[in-house]
């Protein structure tokens, strides 16, 4: 969408001294990991916003389980249409994927206990539920067993939030994306193609959508402003109110924002604030108190982190009054946002080695990834990295020192769950770090992750190891290793 949503204003305009977010985006470089971006909306305006480039501010965003906060509000759309109850019994939407024998918590199961994560299964039921043989997660997620009495256990459930999706479909005849794209993504100017399904064509509900950072805000305006967007009510206000209110108790550490309650797919936070968020740091936050929210994107391990840093630098600069102009903090702010970056990889941009290795073929031992081939063409300006499998061949171009655009598949490193299928626009770039080492780094650009790539040359041999830098399993480092086919150089 090229429209802009949300109008501008000086921080001081909104009672936010320039001094206070120049400090917080000063931290955010300094101490958190990965920041790919933020936007932070005052009294309904954007008082600041920032991409560390290569991310940019019309690309999307993974936003994982940030997703799960767009199903609550199709759910509440359902129920504002009187076509559901948060009381309904979820086994009387699905008789015909019911076991035989149905227990009392199963049958106990309310809509009400799938948005609050309170289905009383003993542990997440996402495994096991995608897991089913048919591919029917329905039928998966009944087969399970309930041990405690629906409402009285909080586990996270991502295949509670699947169920709801299920649901919304069973009653309105349509995918979760396309019911909500008039009456919720339309009206905020979001532009959504599509959100992962199951095998039989289920949005996943409870992760699968990208959006850009002001899509995020926009969403989070609307909740601020009570489902209103616009001169339209989207949603009713009784609904956010029960969304965004502690459900259900979900921990007792006073100083994690894990264990302040849940709500319908939104966490309670610290100081009376809430959030929909995701897997590496994808963050809707909503401060009624203070009239603002923010959203962020990013690639950390630390969420917790991120929050810290919020409620530290951000919150305590809101306050009641205009303040005054500052012009010199304003442009120092703004030249601070302009000039975002994860740099590319740093080192040398040619070697004494590679014009022997240069358009080599390597072929690779047997390994996991089923790589069976690699190449390396060292060119003026790039570097080609070419790997072939049984599927065919990828080709990245890599900049020295600078990122070029590109596509390819996953390459593996544990995330494999974690990406949509298909091709991926990455940016890659490569610089050699010692004379017989050539190091590439592929950024997944919609996702938090990004992929190291590191060569090493050694007679007529090569060793390539792979690693993600985040994963939902362990950061396992895959290694390759290779030698020259015969009959070259």
């Amino acid at each position: 969408m090229t429209n802009i949503r949300l109008s501008r204003s000086s921080p001081e305009q909104q009672g936010i001294a320039s001094a206070a977010i120049l400090k917080f985006v000063e931290r955010a470089d300094r101490e958190i990991n990965e920041m790919h971006s933020f936007m932070l909306v005052r009294h309904g305006e954007v008082v600041a916003e920032g991409w560390w480039a290569p991310y940019g501010p019309q690309k999307p965003h993974i936003l994982f389980s940030l997703s799960k906060s767009f199903a609550s509000s199709a759910v509440g759309l359902v129920v504002e249409e009187g076509r559901l109850s948060v009381d309904d019994r979820v086994v009387d939407f699905f008789p015909e994927e019911t076991p035989a024998k149905v227990s009392k918590n199963l049958a106990a199961m309310r809509v009400r206990d799938l948005l609050t994560m309170t289905t009383g299964h003993s542990k997440d039921a996402t495994q096991r539920t995608v897991a089913q043989k048919e591919g029917n997660w329905v039928k998966g997620f009944l087969s399970i067993p309930v041990r405690y009495r629906p409402g009285t256990h909080f586990v996270y459930n991502s295949a509670a939030t699947y169920m709801l999706s299920a649901i919304v479909q069973k009653l309105t005849g349509m995918t979760m994306l396309d019911y909500l794209t008039p009456r919720l993504f339309e009206p905020l100017g979001i532009d959504v193609s599509a959100w992962d399904s199951c095998p039989r064509g289920i949005n996943i509900g409870g992760w699968g959508l990208k959006l850009k950072t002001e899509d995020i805000a926009c969403f989070g305006q609307m909740y601020l402003q009570k489902g209103a967007w616009r001169g339209r009510q989207i949603l009713s206000p009784e609904w956010v109110a029960q969304a965004s209110a502690r459900q259900v108790s979900n921990g007792d550490q006073p100083d994690s924002d894990w264990s302040q309650g849940y709500g319908y797919q939104f966490w309670r936070c610290r100081h009376n604030i809430y959030r929909g968020d995701g897997a590496f740091g994808q963050y809707c936050i909503v401060m009624p108190e203070q009239d603002a929210v923010l959203a962020i994107t990013s690639g950390v391990s630390d969420m917790q982190a991120v929050l810290n840093l919020v409620w530290e630098e951000l919150l305590p600069a809101m306050g009641v009054e205009t303040l005054p102009a500052d012009l010199k903090l304003q442009k120092k702010l703004g030249e601070r946002l302009d000039g975002l970056a994860l740099e590319p990889p740093q080192g040398e941009h040619t070697s004494p080695l590679a014009g022997s290795v240069s358009g080599e073929t390597y072929q690779i031992k047997k390994n996991g990834l089923g790589i069976q081939n690699i190449r390396l063409d060292f060119e003026p300006e790039r570097c080609q990295f070419k790997v072939s499998t049984a599927a065919g061949e990828v080709s990245l171009a890599c900049g020295y020192g600078t990122w070029l655009p590109g596509t390819a598949p996953n390459l593996g490193g544990g995330v494999r769950s974690t990406l949509t299928g298909g091709m991926q626009s990455v940016l890659s770039s490569g610089v050699w770090t010692t004379a017989d080492t050539f190091q590439i780094t592929v950024r997944l650009i919609e996702t938090p992750f990004y992929q190291s790539i590191t060569c090493r040359f050694e007679d007529n041999k090569i060793k390539v190891s792979i690693a993600f830098n985040l994963s939902f399993n362990p950061t396992e480092e895959n290694v390759l290793e290779g030698e020259k086919s015969p009959g070259r150089k």
